[in-house]
This record gives structure tokens, sequence and C-alpha cells, in this order.
């Protein structure tokens, strides 16, 4: 395992100055939960392979209260991002807000890594896998960004620029994640394909979340996946598919086609599409009938 120093800052003005001192020379890498940075620092050959450097100094973040907790301001919400999977799980808010966000952070690893694991991690380790990344980029969400120099806000559709790779310069810490609530009414559904039912990495996610009116028709739809895309992504042409029209279950068959048509343009045809491009188009399909089955336009089996 690499050596590691560490140091853990007093408050986030400290952990800033940390991470600007840093930047000059050999970088700090923060850490919350661990669960991702600990792995990579164990296997340093495979971590300089995916393109990440080998960790040598680490700025412990998880005791600073100013980046931690979930607020809500009228219907804007702000996740710190030393939040964990298990307070965004069981967050009232959430739950309220952005229901699939609460289910992807349900399915997220065990129990005693969701207690440890966070959000912020999550995103800025950028793996393609990453559960958080779906219905954050369906919710248009930004992330906040600060430094010694002062603050910046991105989407995180912005953020993550590739596999384990992001725009973040070496001197910032992702402070929170904002996004808009959903409309009272909307019905969103996070999916996860893995390689068993428990404790799995993501093969394949889908996140959706659609508002119908009183007439079945479709007002507002958002559709993104995991592990489909070179980044993360709306997947807008299978949204047109679906947006202003009535909603039947035929539609959402083409729309969850239309998807995975566009991860094939988007990617090319390599050895997994044979399994990805049929699995794509159904779970997209099942969560868009799974949205309409709460609205009580469609029957979808629990």
């Amino acid at each position: 395992m690499t050596q590691m120093e560490v140091y853990r800052p007093s408050c986030l003005g400290d952990a800033l100055r940390y991470m600007w001192e840093c930047a000059q020379g050999d970088a700090a890498r923060p850490i919350a939960g661990g669960t991702d940075l600990i792995v990579s620092a164990r296997h340093a050959a495979e971590a300089t392979a995916a393109g990440q450097s080998p960790c040598r100094r680490v700025i412990d973040i998880s005791g600073l209260p100013e980046i931690s907790g979930i607020r809500a301001d009228g219907d804007r919400v702000c996740i710190g991002a030393a939040t964990t999977h298990t307070e965004i799980e069981e967050s009232g808010v959430i739950a309220q807000a952005a229901l699939f966000l609460a289910e992807a952070a349900a399915t997220i690893g065990s129990r005693q890594i969701r207690n440890r694991a966070t959000i912020g991690g999550n995103i800025m380790n950028a793996s393609p896998a990453a559960d958080s990344l779906p219905p954050l980029v369906a919710l248009s969400a930004t992330a906040t960004l600060a430094s010694v120099r002062g603050r910046r806000a991105i989407p995180v559709i912005e953020l993550v620029t590739g596999p384990y790779r992001t725009a973040a310069a070496p001197d910032e810490l992702l402070v929170d994640v904002r996004f808009r609530a959903l409309e009272p009414n909307a019905r969103s559904v996070f999916i996860k394909v893995g390689r068993r039912r428990a404790l799995a990495i993501s093969r394949l996610a889908a996140a959706v979340a659609a508002l119908f009116d009183s007439d079945a028709q479709i007002l507002d739809i958002r559709i993104s996946a995991g592990a489909a895309f070179p980044t993360p992504c709306r997947i807008g042409q299978a949204e047109q598919v679906m947006l202003g029209r009535e909603y039947s279950a035929r539609l959402a068959e083409e729309a969850g086609r239309e998807a995975a048509r566009a991860m094939v343009r988007a990617t090319g045809v390599r050895w997994s599409t044979e399994y990805k491009e049929p699995v794509l188009a159904a779970i997209i399909t099942r969560a868009i009938r799974q949205c309409a089955a709460k609205e009580g336009v469609d029957v979808w089996p629990e």
C-alpha cells in the first residue's frame, strides 16, 4: 500500500489553504469516507492505469460541518459533499424532492459502506458506474467547487469529463451539490443492473423522472443512464420520443430502444454492446413504465 501523509483541517478555510499549498507540488486528495480512495491506494498500479496518480497526501475532510448535511430552501436542495449515502437514503427532504436519488443511494455497497461513503466521493471519483450520477444529471444538478481563489458552480454533467477524471483544479474542493426539486407530483425511478442482487458495482443503471397531466400526457421527462456513455448525460433522443405525447407502454418501449441506439452512436460497437444495447433498452423502458405505474396510467408488477 502507498505511504500517505494525512492532514486533518480544523475548518473549511484551513482545508482550502492546505489544498492550495499542496497543489504547488504533490497535490492532496480529499478523503471523507475513504471507500474509493483507500482501495485505489492499495492498488497503486491499477489506479495509475485508470488515470489516477498514486495517492501520497490526503486531507481528511470528514469532520467539517460546513460541507455536511442536507438543506432545503423552497424548491432548492443543497447536499454537502461529506453527506453519507445513508443520510441521503433516509432523508425526508430527498424522498420528497428527488426520490430516485434516495433509491440510488440505497443501492450503493453494503450498509457499512453507505454509512461511511459520501456523495462527494462518489461524484469526484468519477467512476462510470457511480450510482449518484444518473439521478444528479437528470436533476441538472450543479456542483460547488471551492478554493482559496473563491467558489465556482459547475453543472455535474460538465464536472465529470471522463472515467475517473473531473474538471476540478488540484486546489479545488467539492463542497456541495445543488438542484431544483422535482415537481411535487412528478414520478421518479432508479434501476441498477449488477452481476448479483446486492453489493454490486453497476453494469448499467437508469434514472427517469416524469411529469404527467390529468390526461396522461407527458409534460416533462428526464432520462439518464449510468455506465453507458463516455460521460454522464441526459439522453435527449429518448426524451423527445416521450415529451408532449400521451403515455403508452409502446411509447416507453420506443424510448428505451432510442436510448440504446444513442448509446451505440456515442460509444461505437464494442465487445459489451451485444449485452448492453438490449439491457439498456429494457431498463429505460422499465423505469419509464414504473413511473407511469406510480401515476396510475400503466401496470407494472412490483
